[in-house]
């Protein structure tokens, strides 16, 4: 409703053009009945000329009503679905990487674009029809009743029986439409993985493979469809069955007051007009019921979306923070993604790195390095434990100035639509040229993109899938030097770059980020000989720590892993 609300004057607007339009043909019935039964029978030339165009002016009345209903209703619903696509958006950005995880990239994707503009849709058409269906049947039973009371008494047998049998159809079709989103959700997973993976599917020429699994979404998308539109379609046979049985009834017992004189055939003809007015807006009904039903499958999507608990805010007492040393401690810190199972990714995590160090983290696959690191900045939460940045906990400092002070270059690189340049002010929305090429060179990605014919305005295509891996880590490395943070995440961020133009990076840190406390997570030893400290994980669990001199000397892992690269180096 929130979203709805500043389109008020535009519903009212709708709802008096709709009550003009149902007033204009209300009248018509009987005012043709009135041409039949005193125009015409009297042969009263004069008479049926003033009401046939008052009923002329009537429809040009009506006509207008229409269009400014149409028109209104259009600025409302597309202006609510507007700002409702606008809040569902804010409401994902600000969910932490958990709430993410709960739902999937294709379902927000789905909520985002096709449950809202059904629910635009259905605005739209409530306005038109949800609105005229109700005050026709109400106005034309009035007017039926008034005409003829006794052949009203069918409409008071046939209106229970169809609200009845639409109701079981509306029943049956609600969960059913639920389903048919959820294999919209399907349907565009399997696009959006196949189209981001478009070059790893065509490299191992799994092109049928892929062509398989989206008939199968798209199958299951239309038996889906199929389930629920069979259950839709009884109601237009149904709504037939009961019009013209209605018809039928009106006629019979209609013709026999007439026979007996005491209908005239021109009230006779208004009562059946009357009539279908009746039934077709119950049509009207019965489709936005159908209508309706779709709509709160995605009405019940959105909705979950906006009211989905952020488990990531700013705590009550959460100050900004403007500039940080960059000392940071860990005091016993335990992790698990999901706080209602019993596995602990990271388990009594204690060390400390003062301002300017450099400290690495190495490690087998799922020892938790990544998890470690990403709980500095607050993409998670510890659940046991503190993680503290200057000495105090990083929960005591809002999320916007704490993330702002720390810089990451994750372990899946990624860039966006828009130039190199727009990409690297990323990290500094204000920098200058000169510090652009500054940061660039730092990361050795100068002259590579001096090499493209526009240089730093060449267009980078989404997700950066026009340059090389390796050029992708050095322009994303150059986007975390441009910010200058006084903490720095580097998350294997340098898998794709040869051991010589690693080594300039690192030695180029030295310089333009020589106060910033950085954290590298890297496979290679070589990577880190140079680390003031360098922590190995295993299990989750901190299994050692030193610097490379003292590892080498004391540590069998390290010396393991040390002395198996170093081989593997000597062989290539």
């Amino acid at each position: 409703m929130g979203y709805i609300k500043p389109y008020k004057k535009s519903i009212g607007l709708a709802v008096c053009f709709m009550l003009l339009d149902v007033i204009c043909a209300v009248f018509e019935p009987t005012l043709m009945a009135n041409i039949v039964g005193k125009g015409i029978e009297s042969g009263d030339i004069a008479y049926i000329i003033r009401t046939g165009l008052l009923m002329i002016g009537l429809a040009a009345m009506a006509i207008i009503a229409g269009f400014g209903n149409a028109k209104n209703s259009a600025a409302a619903g597309v202006g609510f679905a507007s700002k409702l696509r606008q809040g569902l958006f804010t409401k994902v950005q600000s969910f932490s990487f958990k709430n993410i995880d709960d739902f999937s990239t294709a379902s927000l994707s789905t909520r985002l674009t096709n449950d809202v503009t059904i629910l635009q849709n259905t605005v739209i058409m409530g306005m038109r029809v949800m609105l005229r269906a109700p005050l026709m049947f109400i106005f034309a039973i009035f007017m039926a009743i008034r005409l003829n009371g006794e052949l009203a008494i069918i409409l008071a047998v046939i209106i229970p029986i169809l609200i009845i049998s639409l109701s079981i159809v509306i029943y049956h079709a609600m969960p059913m439409f639920q389903k048919m989103q959820e294999k919209v959700d399907g349907l565009n997973s399997s696009v959006q993985e196949n189209l981001t993976n478009v070059r790893v599917v065509k490299s191992f020429v799994r092109q049928d493979y892929e062509k398989e699994k989206f008939k199968n979404s798209n199958n299951a998308l239309m038996d889906a469809s199929l389930r629920a539109m069979n259950v839709v379609i009884v109601n237009m046979p149904l709504l037939m069955l009961v019009m013209n049985v209605s018809i039928l009834c009106v006629v019979w017992l209609g013709g026999s007051q007439v026979i007996n004189g005491r209908l005239d055939v021109a009230s006779m003809t208004a009562f059946i007009n009357y009539i279908f007015q009746i039934l077709m807006s119950l049509m009207m009904l019965s489709m936005m019921f159908v209508l309706l039903s779709r709509a709160s499958a995605s009405y019940r999507r959105v909705l979950e979306v906006l009211k989905t608990e952020v488990d990531l805010t700013d705590s009550q007492h959460a100050q900004n923070v403007t500039h940080i040393k960059g000392d940071v401690e860990f005091k016993n810190v335990c992790f698990k993604y999901d706080r209602s199972h019993e596995e602990y990714v990271l388990k009594n995590i204690s060390f400390t790195a003062k301002a300017g160090q450099v400290v690495a983290i190495i490690g087998g696959t799922g020892a938790g390095k990544s998890s470690l690191v990403q709980l500095l900045p607050r993409l998670y939460d510890a659940t046991e434990g503190q993680v503290l940045i200057d000495g105090r906990d990083v929960k005591e400092y809002t999320l916007h100035s704490l993330r702002d002070q720390v810089g990451m270059v994750l372990q899946k690189n990624t860039l966006f639509s828009g130039t190199i340049r727009d990409n690297l002010k990323w990290g500094n929305m204000e920098a200058t040229d000169e510090q652009i090429i500054e940061a660039a060179k730092a990361a050795q990605a100068h002259e590579f993109i001096m090499s493209f014919p526009n240089g730093y305005d060449t267009w980078i295509e989404q997700g950066g899938v026009n340059v090389s891996g390796g050029q992708k880590q050095r322009l994303c490395i150059a986007r975390a030097i441009l910010k200058k943070p006084p903490i720095l995440i580097l998350d294997d961020s340098t898998s794709a770059v040869d051991t010589a133009t690693e080594g300039k990076i690192r030695g180029a840190f030295d310089s333009v980020l020589k106060d910033t406390t950085t954290f590298i997570i890297a496979q290679r030893i070589s990577s880190v000989m140079d680390a003031d400290e360098i922590i190995i994980l295993s299990d989750g669990k901190i299994s050692a720590i030193g610097t490379h001199e003292q590892l080498l000397a004391n540590n069998e892992e390290y010396q393991e892993i040390y002395y198996s690269q170093q081989e593997k180096e000597a062989s290539a």
